[in-house]
């Protein structure tokens, strides 16, 4: 059984209004713009601060330039 984050209190500014979100994340690495779509996680509206947990954690970096080639390689 995976354990599940919950997050009620935003970790930068105490808000309580943080929120889990499903919506395209975007990133950028040395000029190339990457991105994950419908990527899971905890966004603020006061502080604009993001929590991932570790699946998305995971998502992001196959996607990563700087990291891709290193889940490629594992995979094969």
């Amino acid at each position: 059984m995976k354990a599940q984050l919950k997050i009620r209190t935003c970790p930068t500014c105490g808000s309580g209004g943080i929120k889990k979100v499903k919506k395209d994340w975007k990133g950028e690495y040395q000029g190339k713009k990457y991105s994950v779509p419908s990527l899971s996680f905890y966004e603020c509206p006061d502080c604009d601060e993001r929590v991932y947990d570790r699946d998305a954690m995971r998502r992001i970096e196959e996607k990563s330039p700087a990291l891709g080639k290193a889940y490629r390689k594992k995979a094969a």
